[in-house]
């Protein structure tokens, strides 16, 4: 569950790579959720998440919710199947 992070000007570019569950939710917040308000902008690459669940998709909506607070303005970008099949199964592809 790599989190690699490259801020560049004002927008910081995150990837997430491999899963996205339960077992790592926890330590991929650890290593997000801080960096919410360091830039101006934070684009977020989806495209290598192999696995997504319930735990996964909680995080990735209080991100969602607290990068505005942060002061940061998210962009999700590159959803990878894992991803588009769980927002398409919770009714969330928008």
């Amino acid at each position: 569950m790599p989190l690699l992070y490259e801020a560049v000007d004002d927008t910081a570019h995150v990837q997430i790579d491999g899963e996205q569950t339960i077992y790592t939710a926890a330590d991929l917040s650890a290593l997000w959720l801080p960096r919410l308000g360091a830039t101006p902008r934070m684009e977020v690459d989806l495209s290598q998440i192999t696995e997504i669940d319930g735990a996964g998709l909680q995080l990735l909506l209080m991100a969602l919710r607290e990068a505005p607070k942060a002061g940061t303005q998210l962009t999700l970008t590159g959803r990878s199947q894992a991803v588009n099949e769980t927002l398409e199964l919770c009714n969330l592809q928008a």
